[in-house]
């Protein structure tokens, strides 16, 4: 039977080449376009970036034994489907682990120099101080979430000198991090940090993890980044740490509600970054998902071996 892999994006010829040159006598095809994809899902084997338009096509697709995500959060994607197909997932984890982490920086140096603030003054012609005093060097940095996001912000955070608190599901201690703690001991260490990055995967775990109580933990000081999910934080009791100075700032990039509403609060508030999901924006990422992840494990595949890059477990979510 002719093997066949959809990769639903519109990619570079390199790209197509090397996944040609990686599946010999198989069928590539590419293009990001329903009209492209949809008539050849039903014989794919291999599908390369999953979109939410492929549903329907899911019960017919009888030879489909794998799926590579484009991104790495795969909590859209329906995971009870491919389970019951006894179909594979692999995510793209990592691949943004260089940009998000640059944003993450961005976002605690742009709050801690006052470049947010010192930006809207440009505006004005406005030549103010504005209170600029903070430093980052050796704060404390919580970092829940301790991938390859997590891994690279650590790494940067050592350069300045930053004492780091990592957080895991199984608390298994890391390169970077100074100490390492599971979720249900976030209480213990928020009310010491200065800064807090959530890089987690959205799971029934991590829904809801920050509540009004969680802000009430931390320092009237302290900056939020969210490069996660929106869903794990209560969106209404941060907008109201925010107001009452339960917490001095937050860097967002990802919001339960995308696109962000025009009537939400966060967009006016003088102590809010807001970006638009935008932080693993990166001109490599095409490459790096068909050059790290999907070529190796296609490899793999085609010598019947196992899945060995970003394999989801789908009773963990991730």
């Amino acid at each position: 039977m002719e093997k066949k892999l959809v990769i639903a994006h519109d990619l570079e010829e390199n790209l197509v080449k090397a996944a040609e040159e990686a599946a010999p006598g198989w069928t590539v095809i590419t293009g990001k376009d329903e009209d492209q994809w949809g008539p050849r899902l039903k014989d794919a084997t291999v599908i390369a970036g999953w979109k939410k338009a492929m549903t329907p096509y899911l019960d017919q697709a009888e030879n489909l034994e794998w799926i590579q995500s484009w991104s790495a959060g795969i909590d859209s994607h329906p995971l009870e489907a491919f389970e019951k197909h006894n179909i594979k997932l692999t995510s793209a984890n990592g691949v943004h682990a260089f940009p998000i982490a640059e944003t993450i920086f961005a976002m605690m140096l742009g709050w801690t120099r006052h470049i947010h603030t010192y930006t809207r003054q440009q505006q004005e012609k406005k030549w103010h101080h504005a209170g600029l005093k903070l430093e980052l060097h050796g704060k404390k940095l919580a970092l829940l979430g301790a991938g390859a996001i997590g891994k690279e912000t650590a790494k940067i955070a050592k350069a300045f000198g930053m004492e780091v608190a990592g957080f895991r599901r199984s608390g298994e201690k890391e390169e970077y991090f100074d100490e390492m703690y599971q979720l249900d001991q976030l209480h213990q260490v928020l009310p010491d940090c200065d800064y807090i990055v959530i890089t987690l995967p959205l799971t029934k775990e991590t829904n809801g993890l920050f509540t009004a109580e969680t802000f009430e933990q931390m320092k009237p000081e302290s900056f939020l980044v969210n490069i996660g999910r929106g869903e794990i934080i209560d969106e209404k009791a941060m907008v109201q740490a925010l107001k009452e100075g339960e917490i001095a700032g937050a860097g967002l990039d990802v919001f339960a509600t995308e696109p962000l509403p025009e009537d939400s609060p966060l967009w006016e508030m003088d102590n809010v970054i807001v970006t638009p999901h935008t932080a693993g924006s990166t001109e490599y990422y095409n490459a790096r998902v068909i050059r790290d992840i999907l070529i190796p494990n296609l490899k793999s595949f085609i010598n019947d071996e196992k899945l060995s890059v970003n394999v989801v477990d789908y009773q963990k979510g991730y």
